[in-house]
């Protein structure tokens, strides 16, 4: 109630002038030094000042509003930031990273330089997008997740079509869920949603913060060297610095989550600051809402220390955490779909955190980065028949939990038009996982004979292993800076079975004017397995043990038009082929189509002769804000086949075919704000039931069994979804308010749902009804199946506020 009225008070304040703040720092790229005596410009009116010889600046006089700020420094690129919020209650901190100016292309220009709208390096000329905390905070329908926003850029999608939700898996170019890395502030941190999938990654809610985040930086082919274990995607987040000036936060509200961020200086120098935050779901409440009958309910928290000494070192301190609690509800109005879900969903409880300190140290042409960190993810999935927890009902239970600790250090040094880069790491894994698993139910008909046997398994698993790796990359710029070439080379390796990897890499960039370049990359990258596939044990053996590192081939090439600083427009095609994929020899097909559930994933027997292709092409356009308009627009072809056991290419689980979308952005006077998204996704390929053994085995499994002989000759109908959002914001003395109008599905377009099996129910009892009106016989033989192909069409709204003081 507090805060209630405080918000009524703030609301009915007087409008008077007022005044904001917002500052920074600007430093070299390529050495992370502060750059003295920079000339930092506000686009909107010219007014400018200069940096201190810190590199450090401050405007503190600002009308509230949202600007854009260009740094320059002689003998570097100007740099525009764009869609800067300056308001009252917060005081902005701004980065400038400007790289050297090089060859006759470079543009020194009062409107900045066309790096201030591209997101590419010498080593990265292509496949790589790159969202600003803004872009991310306003994007509509996101919920202020990063990983249901950069569902919007080219090439990537979700794992199923029904965008509303309750999954957060993101797939590359047709590639699986489980082919992407997560660095935060240069520090790896493998999970990045609440109730992720052990194995594969994704879950329906994202972990980090986005108040916390600077930019994100997507790679979706061209990986830097230094990256291992990416075989589709780099996803590269980059925080901000707590404020130096003073203690400031902000309170966020939701539908589904309440979140309190505060950051600010922790030493009179200003050299120390801090960002801590800590954030829970009120998500329980919003599925009782929708009478749906499972309650998932999360916790995390988050923080950041950054100890600037002197101008040539730099110590940052992160660390990250979630505690997620899976329970289910009671249902008010019964139908067969929500029996469903309680039949299939398992109860799941897990825990993870991330640790780890990075150091930076500058020297005059190069900067040596250190990292060590230290991470753990505790996962308890566990199911009984009808929910009932005796233990001659359960079904399956998985104990598990996966720690690594790990170590960087990596060099990079510019010799001129040369820029080198190499690197170590080593890294020791401890993977304990103590499962129960009942994959079918003994059967016996009326006369006691047996039908079907049993298929229960148990295993324990205590896995402990060193994983190490190396890597150098060397990149120059030639004919004045119109030819840029990169090659890298990476090797890894582990002492587990002692397999190895060499993934060689190359790039090249031509521009043939300031605004049109040709890109090119080649490249191939590998992946260990996941630890539920290596840990795996089968009559006390290993039997995934000796699998082999996966490999992904990416051959890509692309035009690029950067018409001016706030504008880009790419076009390029793709192509994907993969070597060792782990095939599913209980039935056959690639784990590539596995992963986008709530279950583990990769416990069971493999062999690793899987193959695969995905190829296509993509266009992306991009408008940064200028005046009031700002949006992107991606579209994407991609085909994506796997083989089995056969060896036979075929469709895989994410063979979408097409994918679109777009976002926009409208400032409007008064401090109000439009934005707009629609996303549209081809159907995806799945696989029919196997009638008669669903029938024998639904009753003590949960679940239908596909038959694998028909791998996704089905395919669903196509997906689109619109959602819309509304910011009002109010400036007052010391605080800002911002609420907000958020829906998703607002046009309320069907989405299509894969099948489900089921055996009808009396809804109101929840008991299975019969042919004959008897008990459920255990063969099944006398139950009335049931396949749910109904589409759904729910419109999600979200009214919230943020409270910046």
């Amino acid at each position: 109630m507090r805060l209630f009225y405080l918000l009524l008070l703030l609301c009915t304040q007087s409008a008077v002038a007022q005044t904001a703040r917002v500052g920074g720092t600007v430093r070299d790229a390529a050495t992370n030094s502060p750059l003295p005596f920079a000339t930092i410009r506000v686009e909107q009116g010219g007014r400018q000042l200069a940096a201190d010889s810190t590199g450090a600046f401050l405007f503190s006089d600002l009308a509230p509003g949202t600007y854009a700020f260009t740094a320059t420094v002689t003998g570097y690129e100007p740099l525009t930031q764009f869609n800067i919020p300056v308001t009252t209650g917060n005081t902005g901190e701004l980065v400038f990273r400007l790289a050297p100016a090089a060859g006759t292309l470079t543009e020194v220009r009062v409107g900045g330089s066309r790096r201030s709208v591209r997101a590419t390096t010498l080593e990265t000329p292509l496949s790589v997008q790159r969202l600003s905390t803004e872009e991310i905070k306003s994007s509509p329908g996101s919920n202020f997740d990063i990983s249901r926003a950069v569902q919007s850029l080219p090439g990537i999608s979700g794992s199923d079509g029904l965008g509303v939700g309750y999954r957060n898996d993101l797939i590359i170019r047709g590639g699986a869920p489980y082919e992407s890395v997560y660095y935060l502030d240069g520090i790896e941190i493998p999970v990045i949603n609440h109730f992720a999938t052990q194995g594969a990654g994704g879950g329906p809610q994202g972990i980090l913060n986005v108040s916390f985040i600077e930019d994100v930086r997507v790679s979706t082919s061209a990986f830097d060297a230094r990256y291992d274990n990416a075989l589709s995607g780099v996803f590269a987040f980059r925080q901000k610095n707590g404020n130096r000036n003073r203690v400031q936060g902000n309170i966020r509200l939701s539908a589904s989550e309440l979140a309190a961020t505060f950051d600010g200086p922790l030493s009179k120098k200003r050299d120390l600051t801090f960002l801590a935050s800590a954030r829970r779901s009120y998500l329980q409440l919003l599925f009782a809402a929708l009478d749906l009958p499972i309650r998932p309910e999360y916790y995390d928290f988050q923080t950041k220390l950054n100890y600037r000494p002197d101008a040539k070192n730099e110590f940052t301190l992160i660390g990250i955490g979630a505690i997620d609690q899976f329970k289910f509800g009671r249902i008010r109005k019964p139908t067969l779909e929500k029996y469903t879900i309680l039949e299939g969903v398992p109860a799941n409880n897990q825990w993870n955190y991330t640790i780890g300190g990075r150091w930076q140290r500058s020297f005059t042409r190069g900067l040596l980065t250190a990292a060590l960190s230290s991470n753990s993810f505790d996962i308890d999935l566990v199911k009984y028949d009808g929910n009932a927890e005796r233990a001659e009902n359960l079904r399956f239970r998985t104990a598990s939990r996966e720690s690594e600790q790990k170590l960087r250090v990596e060099l990079t040094q510019n010799y001129g038009d040369w820029r080198l880069s190499l690197g170590v790491n080593g890294q020791h894994t401890d993977y304990r996982n103590s499962s129960y698993i009942r994959r079918r139910p003994e059967v016996r008909d009326p006369n006691g004979n047996v039908v079907q046997a049993a298929d229960i398994f148990a295993y324990d698993t205590d896995l402990q292993f060193l994983r190490y790796g190396s890597f150098v990359q060397a990149g120059r710029t030639l004919l004045d800076g119109r030819l840029s070439l990169s090659g890298g080379l990476r090797f890894d390796g582990n002492g587990l079975n002692r397999r190895t990897a060499f993934s060689p890499r190359a790039s090249l960039r031509y521009a043939f004017t300031p605004a049109w370049s040709f890109n090119a990359t080649t490249g191939s990258y590998a992946r260990l397995a996941p630890y539920t596939v290596l840990g795996f044990r089968e009559a006390g053996t290993f039997v995934n043990r000796d699998i082999d590192y996966i490999y992904s081939d990416h051959y890509v090439a692309g035009i690029e038009f950067v018409p001016s600083s706030n504008r880009r427009f790419t076009l390029e095609a793709f192509r994907k082929g993969y070597r060792n994929v782990p095939v599913s020899l209980r039935n056959g097909i690639s784990l590539n189509n596995l992963g986008a559930d709530f279950t583990a994933f990769g416990n069971e027997p493999v062999a690793g002769t899987g193959k695969g292709e995905a190829y296509g092409f993509e266009f992306f356009a991009q408008q940064k804000l200028t005046k009031r308009f700002f949006g992107f627009a991606s579209y994407t072809y991609v085909l994506s086949r796997f083989s089995g056991t056969d060896g036979v290419l075929r469709p895989s689980a994410w063979d979408n075919r097409h994918l679109a979308s777009f976002t926009l952005g409208y400032k409007l006077p008064r401090n109000w704000e439009l934005g707009l998204k629609y996303r549209y996704q081809g159907g995806l390929p799945f696989t029919p039931f196997d009638e008669a053994a669903s029938r024998l085995n639904y009753a003590r499994t949960g679940s239908g069994i596909l038959d694998y002989s028909r791998f996704n000759e089905n395919r669903l109908r196509s997906f689109q979804q619109s959602d819309l959002r509304v910011d009002k914001k109010w400036n007052f003395r010391k605080a800002t308010l911002d609420l907000f109008i958020d829906i998703q599905n607002w046009t309320a377009f069907k989405a299509p749902l894969t099948p489900q099996y089921t055996f009808d129910r009396d809804l109101t009892t929840g008991s299975f009804l019969t042919t004959d009106g008897a008990a459920l016989r255990a063969d099944g033989a006398n139950a009335i199946p049931r396949v749910l192909t109904e589409d759904t069409s729910v419109p999600l709204p979200t009214i919230g506020f943020i409270l910046e003081f």
